[in-house]
Parts: C-alpha cells; structure tokens; sequence
C-alpha cells in the first residue's frame, strides 16, 4: 500500500479538538480520534464563539438566501450551514451529492394513537443514499481528501457503508467496509458494492468490526468515517439547525431520536447547546433516545451506573441499524441527554413492529430502527414525561427500502416465526396487509375489494 497517501494529522485554525474527558484542547487529531492524554473521545469546538458570537439573525438571514442560490454548497442542506461548520479552504472542496434538505412531516394519525396533536417526522431517509448519515459523511469525506487520503475505511451495520462509499466515490477517494457478516441487510450491503466499496464480511458483529478498524487506522494510512470521527457529527448536528428552521426557530419541546451508536443524538444535543448559546433558539428541546430492548447499553449504563460506566450488551434486535452492544459515543450521549433534560428509554421487538407499521399508515416508510421513536414516544407519554399539550418531533433515520425484508415479513406474518415473541405477534394482525393471491378473473378481484371494503 505504499503508494497510499500517508497524512495522518489535521491541523487548522478555526477550531479545535476538544476531549469530552480530561477536557485537553489541541489542532490536531490522531486516526483513531482519541484523545492523546486520556484516551477519550474527541470533539470539534469553536473557541472564537467565547468572544465574538456571529449574529444570530444576520445567520439566519445568510441561510434563507443560500436557498434559493445555484450553488452546490448552498444546494446542500449540510454546507448551507457552513458558518457553523470547521471552514474548508475552498467551498469548491466540499464532496456533496445535495445531502440535507429533508422534510417535515404532521403525523395526524400517530398523533390520534399517542394523544399528541402536535407531533411530527423529520426523514431523514430522504437522504442521497438514504439514510442521515449523508449528512456527516459529507463533512468528514470531505476533510480525508483535503488531508490528503486516497482510502476512507468504516466499520457498519450498512448505512455508514453505503453513505461512505457513495462520498467516497464522488470524491475520487477509494473505500473499505467492514461488516459483521449475516448482520446486515442486503439492500444496504448492495449501496455499498455499487458505489466501489472493497467489502469485507468479518465473522464477528459489529462491535468487533470496529475494533479492529481503530487498529487498522494507527498501522495504515486510512482514515476513519466512523461517528467517533467528530467531523461527522459536525455534519450531523445540522439536522437540527434545518429542523429549528422549518419550526421558524420556535423549538418543539421534543426530539426524539434512535440509538445506536449513540453519534447522532450526540449531534443533535450539541447543535441545541450551540444554537441556545449563540441566540438563535430561546430555549433547548428535550432530546430522548429510544433503545432496542436486544440493544439497550446506554439504557442500563443510565439506569444500573448512573452514566458513570459502559455496561456492554451483546446487541440482537431485527432493527439492524442500532444492533450496537458498546455504542462508541455513550459518554457524549449520556452528556447531551444531562444539558437537554432528556431520557433514554427502551421498546421491544414487538412494539417497533407496531409502530414501524403506524408510520406506514401515514404513507411514510421508514426503517425499523426509526420505529422506535414512536414506540419509544408512547411510553413516554404513558410515564408523563411528553405532556398531551407539548409538540414532538421523531427522527426518521432511515428509508423503508433499507430492509424490505422486515416489511415482508411482517405483512406475511412471518416476522416473529419461531421466536419467542410468536404468541404475542397476534396483536399485530390488524395492521398486516398480506398480498393475496387470485385467479386472474375480475370476479376474483371485486370480490377481493368487497372485502377489504367490509373490513
């Protein structure tokens, strides 16, 4: 591999990186993205915001005339932001397939079933390759070709595969992935292979995949687009600038959002601390996060070690996209969910099912790792934390079209086949829509829309 670039550090002026333990400030930062003092996570701050705050309604005046430009990067609904992002040299170096932009749905169905008039969906599985971790990966593919990368690696349950080899590639960069091998669904492995990616299939989940890429980034000069890379969350946090900006920057008293590897939440907590500090929202939504029981380590580590340690799970649940044991940003999380008011809490197999199916009521897909912000948000009603009067916004994370394979098998009713949740499937019946079977005569068929009709 020797005719791989071997940048390793980055050093700039605009920011720094911050560790969330010992709290060293520092320009540059290792491949593994840890701290060289005490070995925790990094993250990206913006010192000059302590003496010189930009004005918040110059901002928000800039962002609503990028709109309407035919620029790539005012096009993105990631780099439109970019006054609040590490600064490129050029606007020119930016990798941008015209991430962001997602929509803002009303759930007036979800909204009967939980009792919250005011309830809504940011999707963001409208994303470029469907799913949000376009919005960081923007950022971060962007950074490695500046350093000088020629390969960006990630470990990953398919989503971060499939939205790193699609920056890779538009950035003339090449890609490797590690995924647990029979862990992750096709349609994601299939994003992955089209847009170049060298995939490898490790026996191991996905905890483990990750292991060994933070070994393979400090003895090869690959660079890492994991979420405990902090460009990507820098990316990811805008999610919340743009969802503050269709709310007229008059914040929901919620958000709710999945967990897995816990980046996200991690980027929407620090966007709503940043925003509230720099006067462009008057006060910080509560942000949640929803576990899958299977996969519920920031759960316990709240609940059984006060956020003091990890307490590791080994991750199952057929929401693939959160199946993480030993999320890497449980302490960032923890942070974000202490400086919002928040909670984690945690939903079975059954209730996903459940909701994943309501959201598709409304004509909205989404995939069953976003399901748990509904499910998640009724027992949080329930429990009289989300009061009837209060608004809430759930985050989609990703497209229906991510596993196909868990919708059909839920409407045949093949879902929960020989699992211990089997008995209790019957519940689900009412909300399944198998396809039928007919003779090709049109009897067969108005017979068919009679019943459908009594029913």
């Amino acid at each position: 591999m020797s005719s791989i670039s071997t940048s390793r550090d980055l050093g700039v002026s605009d920011f720094r990186f911050h560790c969330i333990g010992c709290g060293d400030l520092g320009d540059h930062a290792s491949q593994d993205f840890r701290c060289s003092q005490c070995g925790d996570l990094l993250e990206i701050t913006y010192p000059r915001w302590k003496d010189v705050k930009p004005d918040a309604a110059k901002l928000k005046a800039v962002w609503r005339e990028r709109k309407v430009s035919a620029k790539a990067t005012d096009q993105s609904g990631v780099w439109r932001f970019r006054d609040l992002l590490p600064a490129l040299k050029r606007e020119e170096d930016a990798i941008t397939l015209r991430e962001g932009n997602t929509p803002l749905y009303e759930l007036p169905l979800c909204s009967r079933i939980t009792g919250v008039p005011r309830l809504f969906a940011k999707h963001q599985g409208l994303n470029p390759t469907g799913s949000f971790k376009d919005t960081g990966m923007t950022v971060a593919a962007s950074f490695a070709r500046l350093a000088g990368f020629r390969w960006v690696a990630c470990a990953s349950t398919g989503n971060t595969s499939a939205s790193m080899a699609a920056y890779a590639a538009r950035g003339g960069m090449r890609s490797l992935v590690l995924v647990p091998e029979g862990k992750i669904s096709w349609s994601k492995l299939s994003q992955a292979l089209d847009y170049g990616a060298v995939t490898c299939q490790l026996k191991t989940d996905f905890d483990g995949c990750l292991r060994l890429l933070q070994q393979l980034v400090l003895q090869a000069p690959v660079y890492q687009l994991n979420s405990i890379n902090p460009f990507r969350l820098e990316g990811q946090k805008t999610l919340a600038l743009e969802l503050l900006e269709q709310f007229d920057w008059d914040p929901p008293d919620h958000i709710i959002v999945p967990g897995g590897n816990l980046g996200n939440s991690s980027a929407i907590g620090k966007a709503l601390v940043e925003m509230h500090h720099l006067g462009l929202i008057p006060r910080i939504p509560k942000l949640s996060v929803i576990q899958a029981e299977g996969a519920n380590a920031l759960f316990r580590t709240l609940r059984e070690a006060s956020g003091k340690r990890l307490i590791s799970v080994v991750a199952e649940t057929r929401a693939t996209a959160i199946r993480i044991g030993n999320p890497a940003s449980w302490k960032k999380a923890a942070h974000v969910l202490e400086a919002t008011s928040g909670v984690c809490e945690q939903v079975s197999e059954i209730e996903i099912a459940h909701a994943k199916a309501e959201i598709g009521a409304e004509g909205i897909g989404c995939e069953p790792a976003s399901a748990v912000t509904l499910a998640g948000l009724k027992k949080l009603v329930k429990q009289g934390f989300v009061k009837a009067h209060e608004s809430v916004v759930l985050v989609l994370t990703g497209n229906l079209l991510k596993d196909p394979n868990f919708t059909i098998d839920f409407h045949r009713g093949d879902l929960f086949k020989g699992t211990r949740d089997e008995s209790a499937a019957s519940e689900l019946n009412a909300l399944r829509h198998p396809p039928v079977v007919l003779d090709a005569t049109l009897d067969a068929v108005i017979g068919t829309l009679e019943q459908a009709e009594k029913s």
